[in-house]
């Protein structure tokens, strides 16, 4: 295990050889410099992992020192070292990134225990710095395709500001994805993301989880808890699936979202907030309002900036990229080397309607990487494992398999027909159009071939 570096920076040679045998005993390795001007060759040599330096030294004072160290490495944490302490030297040198600031005589108790803190410390901030590092890797935008880049443009633009952002899909098409990149690129991005499904939380305590609650509340509140709002206090509070929302909540995340402030329940003291809303439904949001569903109100205060994401059917020359990239995800997460895919199979799933959208494909290629036994997916594989949807795999040899040119424009012509209707979402009138024939022959074509709606 290698051992963490301690820089110890004073002129008193008394205190250097103290300050050095504790760190050297409790198993630290340790460098001493008797100047600012040594101090930040050695920074720049030995890259230390904490530094203990004196605010009183000859030639460059440990003010500037401190700085010049910060300017080599800004994560490394430095104690500053007193004998003549006061407010006005312990506030600058907080303010050019001191750690901590302790005065002599020392206690070497405390000393070893600042240092044990700051490179606690340090040790958490790198971590959390892979971590996010590996979010971001995760939490990105596949493909190139004209609609993603226009999705992609409206992100960056969106993410500039605090307004509310409505983001509209079918399931599966990423807006959790979407409603995180909005939060990792805008000025929020250090504070809490906080997501709320709205769907899958009992209505009953909704309330209790957006608002939190008072101890004795109700039964079973055995304590005061904070509620999503207040933990998304100067970050993102993400309300997904909010088309589900009872009326009832609906009305009191309206007022909230209007004035930042609400009551615990059960509580009567008033919480101010500063919360940027982001909110995500798969329902047709202005259709529900029309029901009588959702709050008009409500709609047209959370429908500031709205995007709207593609379903994958409409950007299918993402597919192939989107494959290969949760291969790499999957392999890497658990440990394996990526299976190679045969174009042919590129090829069907580039084809196939994913009516469940990115997380069907997601959930189709992880199955592929771990029931496949070769280091090659093949077309025999997907057909084997059943899949896709019966029906849905795409026969490219079957049109040439009829006896005769009747049979197979037949077949041709139900299989065209049954594609763009899924396409048009089942609407007849809109695929006639589409298609360019007459709404009665299509009609009378569908009916001829016994093509259901599924």
């Amino acid at each position: 295990m290698t051992k963490e570096k301690v820089l110890i920076v004073d002129d008193e040679e008394g205190i250097r050889e103290s300050l050095s045998g504790i760190f050297e005993d409790e198993g630290y390795l340790v460098a001493t410099a008797a100047s600012g001007e040594i101090a930040v060759e050695m920074m720049r040599e030995h890259a230390p992992d904490v530094v203990l330096l004196d605010v009183w030294l000859p030639g460059m004072d440990g003010i500037e020192t401190l700085a010049k160290l910060k300017e080599i490495e800004s994560d490394t944490p430095v104690i500053m070292i007193s004998g003549h302490g006061n407010i006005e030297v312990a506030v600058k040198a907080t303010r050019f990134g001191a750690y901590d600031f302790l005065e002599k005589p020392l206690s070497l108790e405390k000393i070893l225990i600042v240092a044990r803190r700051a490179l606690e410390r340090k040790k958490l901030e790198e971590e959390n710095r892979a971590l996010r590092a590996d979010l971001s890797k995760r939490w990105k935008l596949i493909g190139d395709s004209p609609k993603m880049q226009v999705l992609r443009q409206q992100i960056e633009m969106a993410a500039q500001s605090n307004s509310r952002v409505l983001i509209l899909g079918e399931s599966g098409t990423g807006k959790e994805l979407v409603a995180r990149l909005l939060h990792e690129k805008s000025v929020r991005s250090k504070e809490p993301f906080v997501e709320v499904n709205c769907a899958a939380m009992p209505q009953e305590l909704i309330e209790s989880e957006l608002f939190g609650h008072e101890k004795g509340a109700f039964t079973g509140a055995t304590e005061r808890k904070s509620g999503k709002f207040e933990l998304a206090d100067r970050g993102t509070l993400f309300l997904d699936e909010i088309g589900d929302m009872t009326m009832q909540t609906q009305a009191k995340v309206l007022r909230v979202i209007e004035t930042q402030v609400f009551q615990r329940v059960g509580g009567s003291k008033n919480i101010k907030v500063d919360v940027r809303i982001i909110a995500a439904t798969n329902k047709e949001l202005a259709e529900e309002v029309k029901k009588g569903n959702f709050r008009d109100d409500l709609y047209f205060r959370l429908n500031v900036i709205p995007l709207l994401l593609p379903p994958l059917r409409e950007r299918r020359d993402d597919i192939p990229s989107m494959i290969h990239y949760f291969v790499d995800v999957f392999a890497r997460d658990n440990g394996m080397r990526p299976k190679e895919i045969d174009p042919s199979v590129v090829k069907i799933l580039k084809e196939y309607d994913w009516p469940g959208n990115i997380r069907e494909l997601k959930n189709v290629v992880e199955r592929l990487m771990i029931m496949v036994p070769s280091k090659v997916v093949s077309r025999a594989d997907v057909e084997t494992l059943g899949i896709l949807k019966s029906g849905q795999i795409v026969k490219e040899y079957d049109y040439f398999s009829y006896k005769t040119l009747r049979e197979a424009r037949d077949a041709f012509e139900k299989d065209y027909i049954v594609r763009k209707l899924e396409e048009n979402g089942w609407n007849v009138s809109k695929t006639a159009e589409t298609i360019a024939i007459e709404r009665s022959n299509l009609h009378k074509k569908i009916k001829s071939y016994g093509i259901t709606e599924p």
